[in-house]
């Protein structure tokens, strides 16, 4: 199962370019879902994140805000992973 990612982001944000730019970079090895969304369209996510962007999100769960690097994303992607198939495996070796 791919991790899922959610990019809230700003038009002409430097910050958020630089976040698009690294996870790019993890994309090329490790498989992602990503969808990107403006705040400026979604008012919910201003309210709540304002001047705070980039925001990234992983399988619904806040991980990283302004700055991310390519090896912190790489670990916390492995982390979530191996969740996700610890889970996984638990649950169907009860069947």
């Amino acid at each position: 199962m791919k991790p899922q990612l959610l990019l809230s982001t700003r038009k002409d944000c430097c910050l958020c370019e630089e976040m698009k730019e690294v996870i790019h970079r993890v994309a090329a090895g490790i498989p992602l879902a990503l969808k990107e969304i403006d705040i400026a369209g979604a008012p919910e996510l201003g309210k709540q994140y304002g001047d705070q962007v980039p925001v990234l999100f992983i399988d619904g769960r806040k991980a990283f805000k302004y700055r991310v690097t390519a090896r912190e994303l790489q670990k916390r992607l492995s982390r979530e992973g191996g969740f996700v198939r610890s889970v996984a495996r638990t649950i169907f070796s009860r069947s």
